[in-house]
């Protein structure tokens, strides 16, 4: 008989907490939100310059990162609902018809054929904590050891965010010198991120009014 399991057991977090990404195995990840450049439009000098430094920088690294383009359909429905709410309150005529010829023209806009995407860059930081030996040939994490006690293992996991941290400071810096802003996200951009990864269908689905 086939049994079924959820679908958090093959989700490899444990928790996210103050912005750091804990992994079942131990590990930790901290995820920097990247601005976006028009290579493009560049001259060829422009392009050779940034090339360069993208490979300088890729080269300074002592530790593996991870980079992440996320393509999604555009949700314009929270800002059509501002322009709805605006549209209610508008007392004078002229402005009702424009902002309603705006609404409907924005919904034209952004409905298949033509949706609209948007792509969003991420650069994933790792840290996984060393392993000591337990004996019988088996290892444990250190900050995670069955033996811990809650305030040690506060201790630890600040102590591993503090490397985690200086590894992202190493990965922005290095960003910056291309020409690229980035931005370490919070626990609450990340379960954002997380849950839209998992849950691709949902802004296809309609919005719940409060």
């Amino acid at each position: 008989m086939s049994s079924s399991k959820a679908t958090q057991e093959f989700v490899p977090i444990k928790e996210v907490r103050n912005g750091i990404i804990t992994l079942k195995s131990g590990g930790m990840r901290s995820i920097l939100m990247v601005s976006s450049m028009n290579f493009a439009l560049k001259s060829e000098d422009e392009q050779k310059a940034v090339i360069y430094q993208f490979q300088n920088f890729l080269n300074s690294l002592d530790f593996s990162i991870q980079i992440l383009v996320q393509s999604r359909k555009l949700d314009i429905r929270p800002y059509v609902a501002i322009l709805e709410e605006r549209y209610g309150a508008q007392t004078n005529d002229l402005l009702k018809v424009q902002i309603r010829e705006y609404i409907d023209f924005i919904k034209t806009l952004t409905s298949p054929p033509s949706s609209i995407m948007t792509k969003v860059f991420y650069v994933s930081i790792p840290y996984d904590p060393p392993t000591i030996s337990i004996g019988g040939g088996m290892s444990s994490k250190l900050p995670f050891g069955p033996k811990q006690t809650a305030e040690k293992k506060n201790q630890t996991f600040e102590e591993n965010r503090s490397q985690l941290e200086q590894r992202v400071s190493v990965v922005a810096q290095g960003l910056r010198s291309v020409g690229l802003r980035s931005e370490v996200l919070g626990t609450e951009e990340l379960v954002e991120v997380f849950y839209k990864m998992f849950n691709p269908g949902e802004t296809d689905k309609p919005m719940v009014a409060n």
